[in-house]
């Protein structure tokens, strides 16, 4: 047996892609977006999405071209979007599909539904969202969607779940 300081099947340094090393660089706090209601609910992990200011404010994000997610989020036209706390690794790795949940990814954690889709009862920031069916833009590999902000919830400041080069960190002062 062979004991590897690194990982055995990661790309060689030199055939990496450039431009996925840099986006790996800029980070973002973690987000889980969920749409739907009972046995027909998705959601999707995501930390490429902006939230902007205005009357009416918006939320636009990048989804993953083939998620169940983006399926229902047209569906429906609403969703869910919740701001994850460092506590929440576990859950953002099932809705991410690197972790597996027994029994599905809804049985995570306890949920309340809203008129917008299923809400983590534990995520005290969130917001409910409506989609803009025009505003669907392939871009690389993901899908582009923008969504007008209908409600918007601020609770307790907790330290944010951040993904920055393939991990979870933490924010220090």
């Amino acid at each position: 047996m062979t004991i590897h300081s690194e990982h055995p099947f990661d790309t060689p340094e030199d055939d990496r892609d450039p431009l996925r090393r840099l986006r790996g660089r800029i980070g973002g706090t973690v987000s889980l977006w969920t749409s739907g209601e009972g046995i027909d609910r998705a959601g999707l992990t995501v930390s490429s999405y902006l939230v902007a200011t205005g009357d009416p404010g918006r939320v636009v994000g990048l989804l993953h071209a083939d998620s169940d997610l983006l399926e229902r989020l047209e569906e429906t036209g609403t969703a869910v979007v919740a701001l994850l706390g460092v506590g929440d690794q576990r859950l953002a790795d099932v809705f991410a599909g690197v972790m597996p949940a027994p029994g599905g990814p809804f049985r995570v954690v306890e949920w309340e539904q809203t008129e917008w889709g299923p809400r983590p009862s534990r995520a005290t920031t969130w917001m409910g969202v409506r989609l803009d069916p025009a505003s669907r833009h392939d871009v690389g590999w993901s899908v582009l969607v923008e969504a007008t902000v209908e409600h918007a919830e601020v609770g307790v400041e907790d330290a944010p779940l951040v993904h920055r080069r393939g991990r979870y960190q933490r924010l220090t002062d």
